[in-house]
């Protein structure tokens, strides 16, 4: 084709940039161009079928293209918080000095009962009944009453679940003689998946400033360990109460779940404005790491442990011959791991609210044979509402002891 107007074009279709972003053409009208390329280099008398050793190469060089076009989609793709993942999301997650957390452990809060003023050092190790252990975040010190409650992070990460009363001592403590819990653990998960990391990002987004709530809120939820954190304040000069807690005149509010105990505090301290008094109760001191100081100064700061409290689900389903023997125990099953986010739905934070209409659709996952009468939640063994919300000190767990199954 020398000398002709054709030399150096293509009958295969190029991507585009649009305003809707990268559009790749579809493989057959790539295949089409290809074939119609090699079919003009040979006078247009070529056999094209793909059969033919002519077309076995054009479907070649068309997936050649086609995989090309779809490597570019993920760059492109990739650059966007909503619909990057893998490497290049923790790339953008490089930008605002965050990193994918790994698997966090189950936190379980648990009752110390013993002779009053004994000490139960951080670290402390308590067992369950499946041969579990788990260590104190903090010191706990028995009060007057040889009573004290303090929350336990499970030695080993991932979704380690801690039913009600399973916790008992493990490593001895003088003066300590009994270790219970009454609720659940609140269950950890594997590494950070792509969703969390995105909702993360965004929560703490604020990171690098000082002074704003977001800015300490990302701070705290970027302390290794911890899966949740709730954080007010309280600017006027008299007391305030919200979400069950009582704020004093001029203070900052935090409650955390998991992390130690020295992390979270040192969290509060960089991002806490000056002057503004912390409450919470649990009370750190610690030491400004700042090299300048001749002699770093100490705070004493105050933040809350949120205290896990049972939410109670009762579920109706109807009867019938194909209702399976298993369905009890297969429709808690469903509930707990789509309120732990296992289906990828978000979990129920600290403060927040639990709707019935939530486990709607894992109840109905679990079958064909689901016909769901009614499905209501509550704080009490006989739920009878939609919605449930609970304290901002308080994060809402649930295991399979705590929801009721009734077919009838």
């Amino acid at each position: 084709m020398s000398g002709s107007n054709t030399v150096g074009t293509t009958s295969v279709p190029a991507p585009t940039l649009t305003d809707a972003g990268f559009v790749a053409p579809a493989e057959s009208d790539i295949l089409a161009g290809v074939l119609a390329d090699m079919n003009a280099a040979f006078g247009n008398v070529l056999n094209t079928d793909l059969s033919t050793p002519q077309g076995q190469l054009a479907m070649s060089l068309t997936a050649i293209v086609g995989d090309a076009y779809d490597q570019m989609l993920a760059l492109f793709n990739g650059v966007d918080p909503e619909r990057a993942w893998g490497r290049m999301q923790d790339a953008i997650g490089n930008l605002y000095f965050i990193t994918r957390k790994p698997a966090t452990a189950t936190v379980v809060t648990c009752q110390c009962v013993g002779a009053a003023g004994t000490v139960v050092p951080q670290g402390t190790l308590v067992r369950d009944g499946s041969a579990n252990t788990y260590a104190a975040d903090g010191a706990i010190t028995l009060d007057a009453t040889g009573y004290g409650a303090g929350t336990f992070s499970c030695t080993v990460t991932g979704a380690v679940e801690c039913p009600p009363g399973s916790v008992g001592v493990y490593q001895a403590v003088v003066g300590l003689t009994s270790v219970s819990n009454a609720a659940a653990g609140v269950t950890g998960r594997a590494e950070e998946g792509r969703q969390a990391f995105e909702l993360r990002r965004q929560q703490t987004v604020a990171h690098n400033a000082m002074g704003p709530l977001d800015a300490l809120a990302g701070e705290v939820l970027s302390v290794a360990g911890v899966s949740d954190a709730y954080v007010s304040e309280n600017s006027s000069a008299s007391p305030v109460s919200a979400g069950g807690v009582t704020l004093p005149a001029h203070s900052l509010y935090v409650c955390v779940n998991g992390g130690a105990d020295a992390d979270v505090a040192l969290a509060i301290a960089r991002k806490k404005p000056p002057g503004c008094a912390s409450v919470g109760t649990s009370s750190v001191v610690v030491v400004d790491p700042n090299s300048a100081y001749a002699k770093q100064p100490e705070y004493t700061v105050q933040f809350t442990r949120a205290q896990a409290v049972p939410v109670y689900v009762a579920v109706v389903l109807a009867g019938g011959v194909h209702v399976p023997s298993t369905a009890a125990a297969d429709v808690q099953a469903a509930i707990v791991a789509g309120f732990e986010g296992a289906t990828g739905a978000q979990r129920v934070a600290i403060g927040g609210t639990v709707y019935a209409s939530s486990f709607f659709g894992s109840v109905s996952a679990v079958g064909d044979w689901v016909k769901i009468v009614g499905i209501t939640v509550g704080l009490g063994a006989q739920p009878t509402d939609p919605t449930v919300q609970v304290g901002v000190d308080q994060i809402p767990v649930l295991s399979a002891a705590t929801i009721s199954v009734v077919v009838r």
